[in-house]
């Protein structure tokens, strides 16, 4: 495998040139960028210089190339497979509740003996990533691992971009197989975040919707722990993301607002909020954000047993970007030390698709930085 990278601004264009990318010879091309950046992008560029390549990538809360992290730029990876064959599907969805017919849409169009992985890249606002997921699950063997994201747009919520072999539009996603008994696939995920208050009963709910808190409109509980902070809702609320288990507890689950309805008192988050769980607030602890971005790198790079990793692709929660500000870029950098002279692509995001560890089955979580790496025996 060989990875080539460029980089491209509004205001300056091509600040790490595409002519350093090998013409001609990658298979998979990854994109991610701001979501205004990634409309105004010369793709075509890249369309000459890899008229055989599956195109991929999606808008950001931020883009990451190496050890650093941008803003309304575009980020590029060629990838050069030397024994590793790729598929790439698409879906075009209308609302969350086609997530799970999409998924098992996308599953059906990618199966086949010799598929390993599936990298899946949303829509991160009119999809409900828990059904999507369970969508692909539910038609794929368990023995194929899925990892991936939800497409963001900064701090806006206002539209996002996801990009399979077309221009960037809404609504869409996109999975790419990776086929064969050469490829070898690291993951892992992980948040850092602290809880804090007392547990609250998920009393009514429908899919990713959350209408109630111990019998309470939820939006009404959940703006009195945030105080000021409630006006600068949905965005305000990546800061206090919730933790969600059940009786018998479960690890792992965090999700973040998508939206509120202020009439109906209800919020929407990126997946399910089960009914008759339990929810609890959580917090931004920064040391144990950056410790968690370097133990997410350990998990993935640990099944790398025969192999070194050739390419990382990191995805990362907006809120980490929000809660760490000018300390961002420390998360990646620790990803970095852990992995060694990997080439690192990736971005910020509104959801993120792992397991948790590498005996569960992938799920969505939120405010994690969850690690894709890649490599060829």
């Amino acid at each position: 495998m060989r990875v080539m990278q460029a980089h491209w601004s509004v205001k300056k264009g091509w600040l790490k040139p595409v002519a350093e990318l090998d013409k001609g010879s990658a298979q998979l091309i990854l994109i991610f960028g701001g979501t205004d950046a990634l409309e105004r992008f010369p793709l075509q560029d890249l369309r000459t210089r890899y008229p055989e390549a599956d195109i991929v990538g999606c808008s950001t809360a931020g883009e990451i190339i190496g050890t650093e992290v941008f803003d309304d730029s575009v980020v590029v990876s060629a990838v050069t497979f030397e024994q590793t064959r790729l598929h790439i599907a698409r879906e075009t969805i209308s609302g969350p509740e086609q997530s799970r017919s999409a998924g098992a849409a996308l599953a059906t169009k990618l199966a086949g003996d010799d598929l390993h992985h599936v990298f899946v890249l949303s829509d991160g606002l009119h999809v409900n990533g828990t059904a999507l997921i369970e969508g692909i699950q539910e038609t794929l063997p368990e023995s194929v691992v899925i990892t991936g994201g939800m497409s963001g747009d900064g701090a806006r919520f206002e539209r996002t971009l996801v990009v399979g072999n077309s221009e960037p539009c809404e609504r869409q996603v996109i999975a790419v197989g990776f086929y064969g008994d050469r490829i070898r696939v690291g993951y892992g995920s992980l948040g850092g975040w602290e809880a804090f208050g007392p547990d609250r009963l998920i009393t009514r709910s429908e899919g990713n919707v959350l209408y109630e808190l111990d019998g309470e409109p939820a939006l009404g509980v959940y703006k009195r722990y945030l105080g000021e902070r409630a006006e600068g809702l949905p965005s305000s609320g990546l800061l206090f993301p919730l933790s969600l288990h059940n009786e018998k507890g479960v690890e792992g689950l965090v999700r973040t607002i998508l939206a509120v309805d202020e009439e109906a008192g209800t919020m929407t988050f990126a997946g399910d909020m089960p009914e008759g769980g339990y929810a609890r607030l959580m917090k931004a602890n920064f040391e144990r954000l950056i410790d968690g971005a370097c133990s997410a790198a350990e998990s993935a790079k640990s099944p790398l047993v025969d192999s070194t990793a050739q390419l990382a692709v990191l995805i990362s929660c907006v809120g980490r970007k929000l809660v760490l500000k000018q300390r961002i870029e420390e998360e990646v950098e620790g990803v970095h030390d852990v992995l060694g002279a990997v080439p690192m692509t990736g971005f910020y995001s509104y959801g993120e698709f792992s397991p948790y560890k590498p005996t569960a089955q992938c799920e969505l979580h939120n405010q994690t930085m969850t690690i894709t790496v890649f490599a060829e025996k």
